[in-house]
């Protein structure tokens, strides 16, 4: 006959699939369920396949660290504390760890912050095998909160489903439908949001989000895929849910500059990132002098909202680029004018920049003799090697406007590489295709280092409390 496993009133344990690595617990063989401290309780996810996100504080009497977890809920179930209160809580079944035992118990999320343990071990998750012994203390080896202090707790912590929004009016495109099915593929609840259709409430203590009649819950993080048709609009949500406290992959200030070609290019000379010869003004007795200033023709005439090469001509006299400007200036259209490449020679390269660095980049090349390299004005695209000072620029570029998914537009010239435009919703068909890169994959990558940052060192001064 084998030895019992000993246990004593109280315990150190993990739940490894949570994250939590070290938990002191009470073992009560008079509470027929287990519970587990759980603060900011949310059910995520459709009906079929009901989730449920919380916090958990490791640590009683503390509130740092904050370790997030998300369990699949298995049932919501009324329990009857000690002192008589009963409750309807969810309930998660997940792996428990005790000394060097692990089996599956079932689990009751609830606040425990005013107790001394912030787990209890109930009578149901243990086996007949188990021998708790209520005078005795700690029979299993003893753990350590220092473990959610150490670098190696990113390496413990699993990866928790996330909840995502896209903000798309293009919900069936190619860009928002592979960050959908990348999003699913991690095990993340993703929705797409009509950005026209949501509507706001701006107040100091809770500023909400809503759509369709219903307050949105919070995200964890926000991709943005705003149409130049509904910049201003677009960026204010987004704002909104930078208020909330949701991690937004671009930020409503970056989008804002990156569309605006007048703006985005005193970014770029604020930086001192390569870019074609600029100029504007307002007054039509100046449009000599700003032909002038970006040299000989041919040059660029361009809206300063252009998009997609629409907007941008190229007027290859100076008599045809006093005409357009005069076109323009008609229609009281805002536009610049820019110095024409003439070594680039209808090509540009697309690098896509994320978290800082470029992940793919593409040459584009003009359909016959137009000067755009566009694929929507029917440009073709393949894979090019990049050279390191290209590299620099790009990631410079996308670094000036804060932007953690950018499309950086280079043209190669004598002097070295020019910035054309930043672009803030950049395709993802044309470069994944060209290159064979995963960049909805990578851009997840950069999102859930984000989401799940490393729990801050505590200072050496403070000393976690003791049961």
């Amino acid at each position: 006959m084998t030895d019992p496993f000993r246990l004593g009133w109280e315990e150190w344990l993990a739940f490894p699939e949570l994250g939590l690595p070290a938990l002191k617990a009470k073992v009560d063989t008079g509470a027929k369920t287990s519970s587990l401290h759980a603060a900011d309780i949310e059910p995520f996810g459709p009906a079929s396949r009901p989730k449920v996100r919380f916090t958990v504080h490791p640590l009683p009497g503390q509130t740092s660290p904050a370790i997030n977890c998300s369990a699949p809920v298995i049932d919501r179930r009324e329990v009857t504390s000690s002192n008589g209160e009963s409750e309807v809580r969810y309930v998660i079944q997940t792996p428990l760890r005790i000394g060097d035992r692990t089996w599956p118990i079932e689990v009751t999320l609830t606040d425990r912050g005013a107790m001394s343990y912030r787990a209890l071990i109930g009578r149901q998750a243990l086996s007949d095998d188990m021998l708790v012994s209520p005078t005795v203390s700690f029979c299993q080896p003893e753990l350590d909160y220092e473990v959610y202090h150490s670098a190696k707790l990113r390496t413990i912590v699993p990866n928790r489903a996330l909840r995502i929004a896209i903000l798309s009016r293009e919900a069936q495109n190619y860009s928002t439908t592979r960050l959908v099915a990348e999003a699913e593929r991690r095990g993340h609840e993703v929705e797409v949001i009509d950005t026209a259709r949501v509507y706001m409430e701006i107040n100091a203590r809770t500023p909400q989000v809503h759509y369709d009649g219903k307050r949105l819950p919070h995200y964890d993080a926000v991709i943005p895929r705003i149409g130049a048709s509904i910049t201003a609009y677009g960026t204010a949500v987004i704002r909104q849910f930078e208020t909330t406290g949701a991690f937004c992959v671009n930020g409503a200030e970056g989008i804002t500059a990156s569309r605006d070609k007048l703006h985005a290019h005193q970014v770029l000379a604020r930086h001192k990132i390569g870019m074609p010869v600029t100029a504007f003004a307002s007054s039509p007795k100046d449009t000599d002098n700003l032909i002038g200033l970006v040299g000989k023709a041919p040059i660029i005439v361009k809206l300063l909202e252009s998009t997609q090469g629409k907007g941008v001509v190229l007027a290859e006299t100076s008599k045809a680029a006093q005409s357009v400007i005069s076109a323009f200036r008609g229609l009281k259209a805002n536009f610049l004018v820019q110095q024409f490449v003439k070594e680039s020679a209808g090509e540009d390269i697309r690098c896509l920049v994320v978290g800082g660095k470029v992940v793919a980049a593409m040459r584009r090349k003009s359909a016959g003799d137009d000067f755009r390299s566009n694929l929507h004005q029917g440009g073709t695209a393949e894979a090019v090697r990049i050279t390191k000072e290209e590299r620099d620029c790009a990631a410079r570029a996308a670094k000036a406007f804060k932007l953690g998914l950018a499309g950086v537009d280079l043209l190669r010239s004598d002097d070295g590489p020019k910035v054309l435009e930043v672009n803030s919703s950049p395709g993802l068909e044309g470069i994944e295709k060209a290159t064979g890169r995963d960049v909805a994959g990578l851009l997840f990558n950069e999102i859930e280092k984000h989401v799940r940052p490393l729990p801050a060192r505590k200072s050496r001064k403070a000393k976690p409390a003791e049961a």
